[in-house]
């Protein structure tokens, strides 16, 4: 009767442990959503984008941050970035910027060789989490850099999003401050550009030199050599007379 009863024991454990594997929660994978961008159709401004930089907070794990009512940070459990979260922020800037430009030429570091920006965007993230009951946020600080490396403009922003409290609808809310973020980077690089575009109009073209490299002055002419021989005068000749 020993044999049966170990052969039960060790039925009821295999099935113990597959109820607890079918009640595991499975993960869900997300993107942030770039929105639905239209595709710009010309090349206007060349923008670079970068570099970017995240919050350490970030960058550590893949799994979806979740903020508490007391500040604290944990891991979703089920909920995980399906990629680099980096390129995707990345990517879906690039994409709003590319239609509220209405440009093809931008380009995200660190892919740069060879191209001369109009514009350049160096951006800190410094915060963007959300939590089952806390709002999306996204906390930043950009600048805008002219052809020449000056300093056109900088700005700290926050940004506030609602959500339901779903994974899902938290990374919504995230998607839509970035969009925003994009929104206002645009309205910031336009007048820009056109200031200096203005200044190029209008900058005085370089005269050229009213100098003018003095010719040397042309050698007296000597008078050409004749063939004939010259004749001296003969000194102390005398003349006799018969």
């Amino acid at each position: 009767m020993r044999f049966p009863r170990f052969r039960l024991l060790l039925l009821l454990a295999a099935l113990s442990l597959l109820g607890a594997c079918s009640f595991r929660p499975t993960t869900t994978l997300y993107r942030l959503d770039s929105g639905d961008p239209a595709t710009p159709e010309r090349n206007g401004l060349a923008v670079l984008l970068g570099p970017v930089t995240l919050a350490d907070y970030l960058q550590r794990d893949a799994a979806l941050v979740q903020r508490h009512k007391d500040g604290s940070l944990s891991a979703a459990g089920n909920a995980r970035w399906a990629g680099n979260l980096k390129a995707d922020i990345d990517q879906l800037l690039l994409r709003q910027l590319a239609w509220r430009l209405d440009s093809h030429r931008l380009v995200a570091e660190p892919d740069t060789s060879g191209f001369k920006p109009d514009i350049q965007v160096l951006l800190n993230i410094t915060r963007l989490d959300s939590g089952p009951k806390q709002p999306a946020v996204l906390e930043a600080q950009w600048r805008l850099l002219d052809r020449r490396g000056r300093l056109g403009e900088s700005r700290l922003v926050r940004l506030e999003e609602p959500h339901k409290g779903s994974s899902a609808d938290q990374v919504r809310a995230q998607s839509v401050v970035l969009q925003r973020l994009a929104e206002q980077l645009a309205a910031a690089i336009l007048p820009l550009a056109k200031q200096q575009a203005q200044a190029s109009a209008s900058a005085p073209e370089p005269r050229k030199s009213a100098r003018v490299a003095a010719r040397p002055k042309a050698e007296a002419k000597q008078p050409p050599e004749s063939d004939m021989p010259i004749v001296s005068p003969t000194r102390d000749v005398k003349v006799f007379r018969f």
